[in-house]
Order: C-alpha cells, then sequence, then structure tokens
C-alpha cells in the first residue's frame, strides 16, 4: 500500500533524529575517552606533578635579611650594631579553634583559640584585649609584635597558633648614643640610611638578603617536615674609624662646655694624627643621638667641623709666613719696623690693637698677630704664589672623608682677587675654610713639610674578620722640612705670649697660633666673630694636632680665646697615648 507523504516525511525525521543522536553518542564517548586518558595520565603517570602541584600551594618564601656591618672606633669599641629580631604577623582568617598532637599523650586534642590567646598575651608581655584584637578578624595580614628578640619568636612558634607567623628583620642600635653621633649617622623608620657613615658606606655596610621557602598548612602553620630550603644572606662588612671613641666624647663634652660659658652659637673640635692623617676626633657642641635622630633639628645632623666654612683669621699667618721663608723672602729673626698703619696699593691695613712704631721679627709679628706686618712680609710673594701655598696647604681642596654635605670653603682664583682681597688672604680674611682645614693645614707643618690626606676611614672588615685597610695617603710636601722646622720654633714661640698663655700645657712643649674673624651674617654683612685655637704636640716630635673654633661667643673680642678648650683636649690626648712629659727646653726665638 502506497505511503502517505506525511508518512514519508515523519520517517525522514526519525532517521534524522536517530543520526543525531548516534552522533552525539560518538562525540560523549570520544569525549570520556579523553578525559579517562587524561585522568589516567594524571593519576597513574604524573602523580610527582599533582603533588608538585599541591606543594607549590602550600608554599612560602620569606627574606633572610643580611645582618648590617658594624660601625668601630679606632679600638673596636661598637658604635653602631644590627641585631636580630622577629616580627609576628598573623593571617586572621584562620584564627579559629583547631586540633593539636598531644606528644605526652600522644593524642590530638581539641584546643580552644582564647586560651592561646592568652598564652600569646603572656609570651609578649601585652594585654590579653590587645592581642586579641590583632589576632581576631578577616584581615589576611596583620602585625601582632614588632622586632621581638628570638628567645621570644622561638616561644611564639611553639604555640602553634593558627595562622600566626614570624618574619626575621633586624634593628639597628647605637651603644654610645651621642657619641661621634653625627659621624656615625642613623637610618630612618624604614631602615633607609639617611645620614653619616651609615649613608655614605652603605654598599659596603648592607650586605646581600637570602631567603628562605617552607610550606604551611591549611592552618596556616608551618609545616616541619615539609619542604625547608635556605639561600643564606651575606652579611655586610664593618667599617672601622680612626676615632677614638672616649677622646671623642671627651671632646665633645668639653666644646660643649665651653660654647655654654661664652654662650656661644656653636663650636667644635678637630683632633688630628699628623704623621698618618687620621681623625682621631671631629666633635661639636651640638651632636645628635643616633638612636634617637628626631631630637635633633635638620640642619644640626652634620658635623659642623667637616661642613661648616669660615673666615679663619690669623691662623692663615702660618701659612703666609712659611712660604715666605720657603721662597727665601724673610727667616724667623728677620726684623722689620712696622708703622701704626700699612698702606700698599692704594690699601690701607691696621692692627685689631693700636700701637706706635715698633720693629718686630718675622716670630714677633706671627706672635703679636699683626696684620701690618703680615702684609709687609706677605706683599713680596707674587698672587699666584700666595694662592698656591694656600693651596699647598689643603685650602680650597674638598676633603673625602666618607661623610655628606664636606665642603671646600671658598678660595678664589688669584685673578679674580680685588685690590684688598689680594692682600687679606695673607692674614685668613676673604677666603673660608671648616676647622678640618685648619687642623690639615697645621698637620702639614707638623709632618715636617708634608701634607697626609685627612683619613676618618681606617678599613673594611668581613664578616669573617678578613681586614682591608684604607691607605694613608701622602698629598705631597708643601714645604721643605727645614721650612717646617723654623715655622714650628715660630708657633712654639706664639706659646709663650700673652695670646697663646690660655693653652700652655704643664711640663709639655707645644705650637700654637689664634685667630679671630669676623662672621659672616645673613643679610651679606658681619654679625659677631669666630675664634680659633690651633696647636701641635709634642714639640720634639710633633704627632698630635687640635683645633678649637667657636663662633658667635657673646663678650669682648679680646676677653675671649678657646685656648682653656685647647689645653684640655690636647692635655687629654697626650695623657691617652701615653707621650711622656718633655724634658728639653722651649724654643723661644727674639720677637724684637
Amino acid at each position: 500500500m502506497a505511503r502517505t507523504k506525511a508518512q514519508v516525511q515523519s520517517k525522514r525525521r526519525a532517521e534524522v533524529t536517530a543520526r543525531r543522536l548516534r552522533a552525539g553518542l560518538a562525540l560523549v564517548l570520544v569525549l570520556l575517552v579523553i578525559l579517562g586518558a587524561r585522568l589516567f595520565q594524571l593519576q597513574g603517570l604524573d602523580t610527582a606533578g599533582m603533588a608538585q602541584a599541591a606543594i607549590d600551594k602550600r608554599l612560602r618564601t620569606s627574606e633572610i635579611p643580611a645582618l648590617r656591618g658594624e660601625i668601630l672606633d679606632a679600638e673596636g669599641t661598637v658604635l653602631a650594631r644590627s641585631v636580630q629580631r622577629f616580627d609576628i604577623v598573623v593571617d586572621q582568617r584562620l584564627v579559629e579553634d583547631f586540633q593539636r598532637f598531644n606528644q605526652e599523650t600522644r593524642q590530638v586534642e581539641d584546643v580552644q583559640i582564647e586560651g592561646e590567646i592568652e598564652k600569646l598575651a603572656a609570651i609578649l608581655g601585652q594585654d590579653v584585649a590587645t592581642v586579641r584584637d590583632a589576632v581576631v578578624g578577616d584581615k589576611p595580614f596583620n602585625y601582632v609584635a614588632k622586632s621581638v628578640t628570638p628567645e621570644i619568636q622561638e616561644k611564639v612558634e611553639n604555640l602553634a597558633f593558627p595562622g600566626l607567623q614570624s618574619r626575621e628583620t633586624t634593628t639597628r642600635t647605637y651603644p654610645v648614643g651621642e657619641v661621634a653621633g653625627s659621624v656615625v649617622g642613623f637610618l630612618g623608620s624604614d631602615g633607609t640610611p639617611l645620614e653619616g657613615i651609615e649613608a655614605t658606606q652603605q654598599e659596603v655596610l648592607a650586605g646581600t638578603p637570602g631567603e628562605r621557602t617552607f610550606e604551611i598548612g591549611a592552618d596556616g602553620i608551618r609545616i616541619p617536615v615539609a619542604t625547608n630550603e635556605e639561600v643564606p644572606a651575606q652579611d655586610g662588612q664593618s667599617v672601622r674609624l680612626t676615632l677614638n671613641s672616649d677622646l671623642q666624647w671627651y671632646a665633645q663634652e668639653a666644646i660643649a662646655e665651653q660654647v655654654k660659658e661664652y654662650d656661644a652659637e656653636y663650636g667644635s673640635i678637630v683632633v688630628m694624627n699628623a704623621k698618618t692623617g687620621d681623625i682621631i676626633a671631629l666633635a661639636d657642641s651640638t651632636t645628635l643621638d643616633p638612636n634617637d635622630p628626631g631630637a635633633t633639628p635638620d640642619g644640626q645632623r652634620q658635623s659642623y667641623a667637616a661642613t661648616k666654612a669660615f673666615e679663619p683669621g690669623s691662623t692663615t699667618k702660618m701659612i703666609t709666613m712659611a712660604a715666605a721663608i720657603e721662597e727665601g723672602i724673610t727667616t724667623p729673626i728677620t726684623k722689620y719696623k712696622i708703622p701704626p698703619e700699612y698702606t700698599v696699593n692704594g690699601q690701607t691695613f691696621i692692627d685689631a690693637r693700636p700701637h706706635d712704631a715698633k720693629t718686630l721679627t718675622t716670630a714677633g709679628i706671627l706672635a703679636n698677630s699683626w696684620n701690618t706686618g703680615t702684609v709687609m712680609i706677605g706683599e713680596q710673594l707674587t698672587r699666584q704664589q700666595r694662592y698656591d701655598y694656600l693651596r699647598r696647604f689643603g685650602v680650597g681642596h674638598k676633603f673625602d672623608i666618607g661623610l655628606h654635605g664636606t665642603t671646600a670653603g671658598l678660595l678664589a682664583p688669584p685673578e679674580t682677587w680685588d685690590g684688598r682681597q689680594e692682600f687679606t688672604v695673607l692674614f685668613g680674611q676673604g677666603l673660608a675654610q671648616t676647622a678640618l682645614h685648619t687642623a690639615v693645614a697645621f698637620a702639614t707643618i707638623a709632618n715636617d713639610g708634608v701634607r697626609m690626606e685627612p683619613r676618618l676611614i681606617d678599613a673594611y672588615i668581613d664578616p669573617d674578620g678578613t681586614e682591608h685597610p684604607v691607605a694613608k695617603e701622602e698629598v705631597g710636601r708643601a714645604v721643605s722640612s727645614e721650612t717646617a722646622d723654623q715655622v714650628q720654633d715660630m708657633l712654639e714661640t706664639d706659646s709663650h705670649v700673652a695670646s697663646g698663655l690660655p693653652g700652655n700645657i704643664e711640663d709639655y712643649r707645644i705650637g700654637v697660633k689664634t685667630g679671630t674673624a669676623e662672621a659672616p651674617s645673613d643679610d651679606g654683612g658681619f654679625s659677631g666673630y669666630t675664634i680659633s685655637y690651633a696647636g701641635i704636640a709634642p714639640m720634639e716630635d710633633p704627632e698630635y694636632v687640635v683645633v678649637a673654633t667657636i663662633q658667635r661667643p657673646e663678650g669682648g673680642v679680646f676677653s675671649l680665646t678657646a685656648g682653656p678648650v685647647f689645653k684640655k683636649v690636647m692635655s687629654q690626648v697626650l695623657n691617652t697615648y701615653n707621650v711622656p712629659p718633655s724634658t728639653t727646653k722651649p724654643v723661644k726665638l727674639p720677637l724684637e
């Protein structure tokens, strides 16, 4: 019987549906085969990969801080040191009641988190409420305690507190506080070095951090028997300075006392070893405590002795006399008739104290510190010679001693000098230098005319104790040994005249020169005075230099002297280094 058209169409639809079902079933079977193969590969053939993926989810990596190198004085006294500490942190989301295996009972026990919070508070020395606020919440990271000792960190870890971890860190301490604080410098709250040796020697002090990788469980607690890989940190080198911290402390106390007595703006002391260039003390009347740098204003955190330039005044006359002797222009006993005022090239010069015409030797001119006589001798030097000798003695040089803010001072080229400045530089005006510059100049005369580069860093020391000394650098000869000897005699003669007497030390021969100059003011003029007292000892074999400088002391300029503080500090230096008293007679050159 013939099929109707409807029957034919129905059959065709059934056949299409059947084909689609078979195709779909075939596709499903193929996908199941692929999935099964993949599961077999992963579970049967790649168990290590699956395990590693699981481990990777549990791995944590933390930095191992390098121990920052120490800063030491010349005798090994620690001025700055880093100690190991730990920050206790928590993932609050993991803090809840938990189970812990009891080693004694050998059973798993339920632990109430509140009891563990009380134990944690006792270990940290905090009240329970504070600790509860720190650990309970929904923060993925929160500090519980900062900078705890290794002993406390170990007790915290033994709690096996869920979500609690310790992070290794270091804390910088300064055991001697303000002693050499402006030299040592300090670190910011984030560990960034901001001043002093801490900043300039960052590269050698910092070291290289290491890395520790370990596994944690779902409760945030470290798994003790799981992965524990470590790349050790490389600790930083230590820096040994040339400073003697005992003398540094003594100098700081002495200059602070003198500044207070004179109601001065500030003062500084520089102590040097003339033979080596070593800076033994670099002291200021105000210095910072690296443990609390915020207590010292920004502008007072550097060493004024190396960063504040001023007109030195009459201490520079020593250089003028050395240059004139070296060039054969004069001798210590050459006589000059000195008028009350002296005019040259239209420029008139007078002395601090009025006087009649008088005949003085070169030694007498230096001892009386007369500008007139100094110009009479110094004018015989050419402009270039005047400039060159100042440079030979270190004036105008920036000393790289390892501190920020050091300055070269001001020494203009001779071709720029005006008609007056070409003469004022002979007696320490029209130029500027730091107290360190003055010390270097006097150290050059004390070292038989050879200038040494000032040294503040003595050596770098590896963590294993291997030392890398910083070489002593001889800059060159400023004047001959014969000239230096004659200038030494003139300086010793100065110690027996009125201005030099306040610095005299019983039983020791010393050589000194005083200096007074107007202090520049902010408005471009002058305000007050800068007084200095520079000296060398012992004169039998000069080795030590002390320069005391006081800025804007109150009182009459003729009644003020930095001699007393020089005497205190130089006496302490000679005592510290066991220099025996002098057994020879002092030199006293004729003054007239």
